[in-house]
């Protein structure tokens, strides 16, 4: 089903679908797994937005607060009357600081290793690739040559989970003075950037900031994307940390609780059909037969 849905020809890469699901707690509103081109996603921020924001659209639920579950805990989602959705995400955290990596084409570059509800390795703009939406072929060859270094060296997460995000980060040319905050271009799974200021990505910049000292708990961190969207993150101190007896020498500095606020919009509605006798039913790139 996921590659039926999201890859071509009824999908594109850049889609992030999520099946609703029954909850394993029936006092939680629903449960959500978010899948992408490639593989499942243990949390989606700014799918957990559109989430919510469908089901206020389908007369699910109305404004208030709602606890979803994801395969990664249970993630609380506040809705306002005027359509803003802030969630608070999954205990988030530096996992490593500063990794010095080899990149083939670039060089030597530092960042940081964070999870945020998905794995991400952290790393300054390069000085030559711009953030700007005229720059994303630059943007996704640099981020697909760092994704394959780490690859190549066995840099990892926690208990030897894949990297499987990229994010850039510089200052923002465009939010107001004084401003905390950042513009970013996130490399997904499976090649796609994402269109989003991406709200895991978000959660893994804050606390890296947080271990760093460099934001404080309750401060407003604002983390832009290359379109111009931007989400509105905080965080909380976390419950302590979270450490890997494989890096010893750097451990895990304490984790937060995220909180990320965005808008989304229901754009349209349709029906799928999966025909078994369309040789493309399940995804063009799928091998993957349907469930009898």
């Amino acid at each position: 089903m996921r590659s039926g849905v999201v890859e071509e020809p009824r999908g594109s890469d850049v889609f992030v679908g999520a099946l609703l699901c029954s909850p394993c707690d029936s006092q939680n509103t629903a449960g959500v797994i978010f899948f992408n081109n490639v593989d499942i996603l243990g949390m989606c921020g700014h799918g957990m937005i559109g989430v919510i924001a469908s089901l206020h659209h389908l007369g699910r639920i109305e404004s208030g607060s709602h606890r979803i579950e994801t395969p990664v805990g249970v993630v609380e989602a506040m809705l306002s009357p005027d359509g803003k959705v802030t969630i608070a995400n999954v205990p988030s955290y530096r996992f490593r600081a500063s990794v010095e990596l080899e990149v083939s084409g670039i060089g030597r570059i530092q960042g940081d290793v964070a999870w945020g509800g998905n794995w991400f390795f952290l790393v300054p703009t390069p000085s030559d690739q711009p953030l700007e939406l005229s720059n994303v072929r630059g943007l996704i060859d640099t981020t697909e040559r760092i994704r394959a270094a780490l690859e190549r060296t066995g840099v990892h997460g926690a208990d030897g989970a894949v990297i499987d995000h990229v994010e850039l980060y510089s200052p923002s040319p465009t939010l107001p003075a004084g401003t905390r905050g950042a513009r970013t271009f996130v490399l997904c799974p499976g090649g796609a950037w994402d269109r989003s200021p991406c709200g895991t990505g978000t959660s893994a910049k804050m606390a890296c900031l947080a271990a760093a000292g460099a934001l404080e708990p309750g401060e407003i961190w604002n983390q832009e994307s290359i379109i111009g969207s931007v989400f509105e993150g905080s965080y909380q101190v976390g419950p302590g940390p979270v450490d890997d007896s494989s890096h010893s020498e750097t451990p895990a500095a304490p984790s937060i609780l995220p909180t990320i606020s965005g808008t989304a919009h229901v754009m349209s509605e349709g029906s799928l059909y999966f025909d078994p006798d369309d040789p493309f039913c399940w995804g063009l790139n799928s091998s993957s037969q349907p469930v009898q």
